[in-house]
């Protein structure tokens, strides 16, 4: 079970797709002890990774104090970052505060591309340097890149800098419209689209030793099996299953594209909330509406819920808008 807590609002970036719309900090953020307090009721409620995303999380002075209570508390804390403040000391302090890894953006091969994307003058290169920050540390570290039609065709060479610079895993995040993103809606794949770079990721998969992973492409799972691979990940969409996301303010959400607040940390214990919310539950009901209700594959894929909800008028148990496959039996 996977959770990520956007321990800040604030970033050094304003990037044209941030879910959180993030940028400056915000008042209402958890406390120090708030945060503490969060964090035990995720090992309550049974999580066993944590990740400290934002914003950007390393511009939380009281970080590293809530990442070494993650891991003395039992949790796996990972960060999730623009790589952009991950100077050699600050690299060594991550590792000391017990963080296991290191996600870290980087959306395409050309500084120039990713910097526009961001609006931040040289995030390419610090972002780079991080990584190569991280490996000198001997915190392990992958590439997490934001796919969009302007940058589709660079996946496969964006996997090939990942080996290049060390990383353990390349992870691939597939557009959804939510928070600033609403406004670049066009630049994301559809469905034909969606399908061929699901295809050319896997057929990568087979020619490289690090990890590949589609995310809010839940489909991945149902092409994986078809092209006949094994695959370490038990289901696509984690939304309110096994996965869900935390506010800089304390609310819960199934998933970081899914805006649906559940409740508040603040007013509710978070195992609580977990394990009595009407739209957890439903959720996992797997009760699906249209071509995902009656796909064989909605075991393993479950469509992404966030792009059901934002493409059906708020639905979220409606039918992935951007599947091929709709209603199929499967296997």
């Amino acid at each position: 079970m996977l959770i990520s807590w956007n321990t800040t609002n604030q970033c050094n970036m304003y990037c044209d797709h941030c879910y959180r719309d993030a940028g400056a900090k915000i008042e209402e953020e958890l406390s120090t002890e708030e945060g503490k307090a969060l964090i035990d009721e995720i090992v309550k409620a049974g999580f066993k990774i944590m990740i400290f995303s934002g914003g950007e999380p390393l511009m939380r002075p009281d970080i590293f104090e809530l990442v070494s209570y993650a891991r003395d508390k039992g949790l796996r804390p990972v960060f999730g970052t623009n790589g952009t403040k991950i100077t050699p000391e600050v690299a060594r302090k991550m590792k000391e505060a017990g963080a296991l890894a290191v996600g870290i953006s980087l959306d395409s091969c050309d500084p120039e591309k990713h910097d526009k994307l961001r609006r931040y003058k040289g995030a390419w290169e610090e972002a780079v340097q991080g990584m190569k920050n991280c490996r000198e540390a001997g915190l392990p570290f992958q590439v997490h890149t934001t796919v969009m039609d302007w940058n589709q065709h660079e996946i496969e060479d964006l996997t090939d800098l990942a080996v290049e610079l060390g990383a353990m895993a390349h992870h691939i995040f597939f557009l959804v419209p939510t928070g600033r993103a609403v406004n670049i809606e066009e630049e994301s794949l559809r469905a034909e689209q969606y399908e061929d770079l699901l295809h050319r990721i896997l057929r990568k998969q087979q020619q490289v030793d690090i990890e590949l992973k589609p995310t809010c492409a839940p489909q991945f799972m149902r092409i994986a099996h078809q092209m006949g691979m094994k695959m370490r990940f038990g289901r696509g969409c984690l939304a309110g299953t096994s996965y869900c996301i935390i506010s800089p303010k304390g609310d819960v959400q199934p998933c970081a594209y899914l805006n649906i607040p559940i409740g508040n940390v603040r007013e509710v214990p978070f195992s609580k909330l977990w394990k009595e919310s009407p739209v957890f539950q439903e959720l996992r009901t797997m009760k699906y509406k249209g071509g995902c209700g009656t796909c064989g594959f909605k075991k393993i894929c479950g469509g992404c819920r966030a792009r059901a909800y934002f493409y059906h008028d708020g639905d979220y148990m409606a039918e992935e808008p951007w599947c091929l496959y709709h209603g199929r039996k499967g296997y």
